[in-house]
C-alpha cells in the first residue's frame, strides 16, 4: 500500500514513524514534511492546504491511502475531494469537520442532543454580544467560531476586558461564542470513529501556556503526557457513554456521519466530565505521546475507521506513561528567528532506547539541521511512572545543542 501523510509538524512525524513500521505500508510519502519526516518518508513540496496540488501528487505517486494530519485541509474538504477521485482517505468530510471548524455548530449540536457542555450563547453581531455581557456579567469565555490556530479563546476577568476580547476575536471571523466557565481539571480523550462505531484510544493532558506553572500566553502546546491519571477508567467509560457515542449518533442523525479521529477536550467537574470543544484530528503534541504507547499496528485501525468496520476492532497499548517536551525557538509564541543550527541530535537520540525525537519545525541546509518554525522539536520518553518518563525526556533534552531554543522544565507537574 502506498500511503501519503499530509502535514509538516511533530504530529505528522509521529504518524509517519508509526505508519512506516506497518507491514502494510510499501511506500510512504509526506506533504510537505520536515527534516525529521524525511528520514521516514519521501517528502513532497506540496502545502497541506493545496487541495489541487495534493490531488495531483496522489495521482502522480499512485497513492492508495491518505492520512490527513492538520485541521485546515479537513475543513476545506480535502477528504471529500480525494474520495470523489477514488482515493481512500482517513479523516472527516468538510460537513463533519464542522465539529472543529465551527464552535457554534458544536455547541448547538450538544444542546440539541443533550451532550454535557457549558451553557453558551452564539452571536453573529458584536453589538448584541456586548449588550449580553453588560447584562449577564462576567466571567465569560470568549471563543472565535471558526479556526483560529489555537489563538481564538480568551478568558477575560472583567467587563472592559471582555468587551475588548470580543473586538479582538472578530479578526478570526464575524461569528463567536460566549460561554460560562467550567471549573475542574482539563484532560483530552481520543477515539477512532467509523461513522457509526467509536473505538476508544487513550487520554492525555497537555500544557498550553508558554511559561512554567502554566503562566504566560497560550501556545500550540509546550508538552504533554499520556495517559492522564485524572481520567480514571470509570470516567473514560462516562466520556464514551455521555459524550463520544452520543456525538457519533448525533452527527449521523444530522446527515454528517463522522469518520476519523475524534479529539474531545474535557473539563472534569464535580458533575462529571463535560465537553469543552472538539478537534477533528490528532492533537499536537498529544499524538506524539499516544503513538509511542501503541503496541498495535496503527495503519489497519485507520483503514478500518475509513471503511466503517471498527466494530470488534481492538488495540493493544504499552502500560507505561509517555511524556513529551517541546523545544521551541526563543520568542515563541511570538515572532521567532529561523535558521539557527541544531547540533547533537543523533547522539542525544541514541542515548536512550525509550526516547524518540520527533521534528516539528526543522529543515536541512546542506549538512546542517536548522530551526524552521516556532515549535521545533518534540522529545518523547516512556517510563513506568510520569516521573520516570519526565527524567528520561529531560536527560535527552539536555544533550541537544541549540542555544537559540528553550523549553518548559515542568512538563508533567500536574500528575506529579
Amino acid at each position: 500500500m502506498r500511503v501519503l501523510v499530509v502535514g509538516s509538524g511533530g504530529r505528522e512525524h509521529a504518524l509517519c514513524w508509526s505508519i512506516a513500521a506497518s507491514p502494510l505500508c510499501d511506500a510512504l510519502f509526506c506533504a510537505p514534511g520536515n527534516a525529521g519526516i524525511a528520514e521516514e518518508a519521501i517528502c513532497a513540496d506540496v502545502a497541506a492546504n493545496d487541495i489541487d496540488g495534493l490531488l495531483a501528487l496522489c495521482r502522480a505517486e499512485r497513492i492508495d491511502f491518505v492520512v490527513v494530519g492538520p485541521e485546515t485541509p479537513l475543513v476545506l474538504g480535502l477528504v471529500d475531494r480525494l474520495e470523489s477521485q477514488g482515493i481512500a482517505a482517513f479523516g472527516p468530510t468538510a460537513a463533519a469537520a464542522a465539529l472543529e471548524g465551527s464552535k457554534g455548530f458544536t455547541k448547538e449540536l450538544c444542546a440539541k442532543y443533550g451532550i454535557p457542555t457549558a451553557p453558551f450563547r452564539r452571536f453573529h453581531d458584536a453589538g448584541a454580544a456586548k449588550d449580553y455581557v453588560r447584562q449577564r456579567g462576567v466571567p465569560l469565555v470568549v471563543k472565535a467560531d471558526g479556526l483560529a490556530a489555537g489563538k481564538g479563546v480568551t478568558v477575560p476577568q472583567d467587563i472592559p476586558a471582555t468587551l475588548a476580547a470580543i473586538d479582538l476575536t472578530q479578526r478570526f471571523g464575524a461569528d463567536f461564542v460566549l460561554e460560562e466557565i467550567l471549573i475542574g481539571e482539563e484532560a483530552s480523550f481520543f477515539a477512532l470513529v467509523d461513522g457509526k462505531d467509536a473505538l476508544p484510544l487513550a487520554s492525555a493532558q497537555d500544557h498550553k501556556r508558554v511559561g512554567e506553572g502554566d503562566t504566560g500566553p497560550n501556545t500550540g502546546g509546550m508538552g504533554a503526557y499520556s495517559p492522564a491519571p485524572c481520567l480514571t477508567p470509570a470516567l473514560e467509560e462516562q466520556v464514551m457513554a455521555r459524550i463520544i457515542k452520543p456525538t457519533v449518533a448525533a452527527m449521523a442523525a444530522e446527515g454528517r456521519p463522522y469518520k476519523g479521529v475524534l479529539y474531545a477536550g474535557l473539563m472534569l467537574t464535580e458533575e462529571g466530565a463535560q465537553l469543552i470543544e472538539y478537534n477533528v484530528r490528532f492533537g499536537d503534541p498529544e499524538c506524539q505521546v499516544l503513538l509511542p504507547r501503541l503496541k498495535s499496528d496503527l495503519l489497519p485501525a485507520l483503514i478500518a475507521a475509513r471503511d466503517g468496520v471498527l466494530e470488534n476492532f481492538d488495540l493493544r497499548w504499552h502500560e507505561e506513561f509517555a511524556l513529551c517536551v517541546v523545544l521551541a525557538a526563543k520568542g515563541y509564541p511570538g515572532e521567532v528567528a529561523r535558521g539557527s543550527e541544531i547540533c547533537g541530535l543523533a547522539e542525544a537520540a541514541a542515548c536512550d532506547p525509550l526516547v524518540q525525537i520527533f521534528h516539528a519545525g526543522t529543515k536541512r541546509i546542506g549538512d546542517k539541521l536548522v530551526a524552521d518554525g516556532g515549535r521545533v522539536l518534540n522529545v518523547v520518553a516512556r517510563g513506568k511512572t510520569v516521573a520516570e518518563a519526565q527524567a528520561r525526556a529531560y536527560a535527552v533534552v539536555d544533550r541537544i545543542q541549540w542555544p537559540e531554543g528553550f523549553c518548559r522544565r515542568d512538563i508533567g507537574w500536574r500528575a506529579l
